[in-house]
């Protein structure tokens, strides 16, 4: 895949070409191998290699270290096509192009960007480590240490991330850690530190057993006493391990929105197509208005989120502040997608509810976007925080 280097990302011509392609493989390729997956809950080699070569792990990586170098506008609907298939498969590359690669683009070091970039590009599988046992949304209750090597010009880490995609495969992490006992400024006690995962000292456990998304795995990650140099602190500067966090954060919500509307339009299709084969009083549900009901409004509010995107992203592209709108879309298409999953289920009567369908698959694999990158009550609490601050600036 060659991009053209360019602010505006890979050029538009080439894009569409490869977006033509990409929507022929996820139907030709990855949904008939989705009960393989289903079945063994994993992602068969074979598929990962090809996605490799294809430069998914790259995406948003610069031309000049190996990427593609698409912009966000481009990302995300690389994201909505790979979202059509079942989750595992955009998720075993999502964090390279969103999190780490927005983490790494914001406050890597000119060396950190050298030695990573090429890395990923190529296919190295990355993990961001925020959560942990005790916080999530409350970045002031994380438990996870970094303490200067009394040895040396490196850091000590102690402690446990949870619910860490990709972890059971990674082979590097981003991880936030502690660097100063108290809180103030706001979050400065929170840096993040490029972490190779075969560092001794890391440990993965066991992946977690889920509602969905099978092939798709998250799992905790150990860290005792894991030595770093002094070069693995992102930015090489303690207390901004936080603000790259919420930067990248913003990425991960465009790109969960994104995953969002291309499952929810993978789910509608099912539905329109089932609504047409079957029969009841002598013709096919689909003629009946309460069938049709539910088809159209799932098919408006994936317009909707659609539209959102093109929006948010547009605008990142654009270098504005996204914060509140990124955080909207993710809401809106998150639980948007919930609603028109349940609306398949009901279409499909009972059928819906049982394993053989595709309809109770998409139910169970859907829930899970309204809760990772951030719930949709504590975004709800972002949007009304940074409304009220515009208010007050007169904005």
């Amino acid at each position: 895949m060659n991009a053209v280097a360019s602010n505006s990302g890979m050029d538009a011509d080439t894009f569409d070409q490869f977006l033509e392609q990409l929507e022929r493989y996820v139907r030709e390729r990855l949904i008939p191998a989705e009960k393989d997956v289903i079945e063994n809950d994993a992602l068969p080699q074979d598929i990962i290699d090809e996605m490799k070569d294809m430069g998914l792990f790259g995406l948003t990586v610069p031309e000049d270290y190996g990427g593609a170098g698409l912009n966000v506008t481009q990302y995300a609907k690389v994201v909505q096509t790979m979202a059509y298939a079942a989750p595992a498969f955009r998720s075993i590359f999502s964090i390279n192009v969103g999190m780490f690669n927005s983490a790494i683009k914001n406050g890597g070091t000119e060396d950190q960007k050298a030695e990573w970039w090429p890395k990923i590009a190529n296919g190295a599988i990355a993990c961001f480590g925020l959560t942990e046992p005790g916080s999530g949304s409350d970045s002031a209750a994380m438990a996870t240490t970094a303490r200067p090597d009394p040895e040396g010009n490196g850091w000590i880490l102690n402690g446990t991330k949870r619910y860490i995609t990709n972890a059971p495969y990674a082979e590097v992490g981003l991880i936030m850690a502690r660097t100063e006992k108290d809180a103030l400024p706001k979050n400065a006690h929170v840096s993040a530190f490029v972490v190779p995962m075969d560092t001794p000292g890391v440990s993965v456990g066991s992946p977690d057993k889920k509602m969905g998304q099978s092939g798709s795995h998250i799992a905790d990650i150990m860290l005792d006493d894991v030595h770093v140099p002094g070069d693995a602190l992102l930015g090489g500067e303690t207390g901004q391990g936080f603000r790259f966090a919420m930067m990248s954060l913003d990425n991960g919500r465009i790109s969960v929105g994104a995953a969002s509307t291309g499952y929810a339009r993978r789910a509608l299709d099912s539905a329109t197509r089932y609504a047409n084969e079957r029969q009841a009083f002598g013709q096919p549900i689909a003629n009946f208005q309460l069938i049709q009901q539910m088809l159209a409004e799932s098919w408006t509010e994936i317009y909707a989120a659609e539209a959102m995107m093109a929006d948010v992203t547009a605008r990142v592209d654009r270098g504005e502040n996204t914060v509140k709108h990124a955080a909207a879309f993710k809401v809106f298409a998150s639980e948007m997608c919930g609603r028109v999953v349940d609306r398949v289920v009901q279409v499909y009567g009972g059928a819906g509810y049982l394993a053989e369908y595709d309809a109770e698959r998409f139910f169970r694999d859907a829930r899970i976007y309204r809760i990772y990158e951030g719930t949709t009550q504590i975004l709800q609490l972002q949007i009304a925080k940074h409304m009220l601050r515009d208010y007050a600036k007169g904005l």
